[in-house]
């Protein structure tokens, strides 16, 4: 599943970006702007801030598009202690966690700790969002960021949350993660579910079978 990575290095850190997993969420660019700016043509200076910054705005990353390495002896990127969704108002849903990514047949086709799983239906990318739900309008509530857990962490890395996509049919989560929904309310917590991944479900971000009644269709 990945692509070119593009690769700029710095003193201290090398940054690593997967340019077909953007959607532009602009963390990186509203954070550190000195480091990541799309004015320039070399976009990503790392050596415009400290090592441990350009990582920590790496992190905030929702789609998994930004990645890092130290050279410094400086910590690498950690599991996250829970997995967590978030639903992005007409958007994707935002994973983020021990996340792996596996296909109709069980084939693992991405390991990583964050990715942006379309939920609209029409990405070319499926299961990836590739912004297509900005083409089509497509409505669903959700929060207007992505959130991430409150709760003191617990030093243990998170156990695998499986993402299974059933060929033609919705997104099977298996493990234990935290749903949030919108800007405010408590996350809720999940251990298997099946989320709509066809963008007709009435009962969002859930499956309710919508997807055999509008014949959709996705390997």
């Amino acid at each position: 599943m990945p692509d070119k990575i593009h690769e700029y290095r710095g003193r201290a850190i090398v940054v690593r970006y997967d340019a077909k997993r953007c959607i532009h969420a602009a963390e990186c660019v509203n954070r550190l702007s000195a480091v990541f700016d799309t004015s320039r043509r070399r976009w990503v200076e790392p050596d415009e801030a400290p090592a441990n910054r350009v990582a920590e705005v790496i992190l905030s990353c929702p789609t998994g598009a930004l990645h890092f390495e130290r050279l410094d002896g400086g910590p690498a990127e950690a599991l996250p202690e829970r997995n967590a969704v978030t639903l992005a108002a007409n958007g994707p849903l935002y994973v983020r966690g021990n996340v792996e990514i596996k296909s109709g047949d069980g084939r693992v086709l991405l390991k990583d700790t964050r990715a942006a799983l379309c939920r609209c239906g029409t990405s070319k990318r499926r299961p990836l969002c590739d912004n297509s739900h900005l083409a089509i309008d497509f409505e669903a509530a959700g929060a207007r960021r992505e959130r991430l857990s409150a709760e003191p962490p617990s030093g243990a890395a998170a156990p695998v949350l499986t993402v299974n996509m059933e060929s033609n049919g919705p997104l099977y989560l298996e493990g234990p993660f935290e749903l949030y929904q919108d800007d405010a309310g408590p996350a809720t917590h999940h251990r298997d579910a099946a989320l709509c991944r066809c963008g007709g479900s009435g009962d969002k971000p859930f499956c309710d079978g919508t997807h055999r009644s509008i014949n959709f269709t996705a390997a």
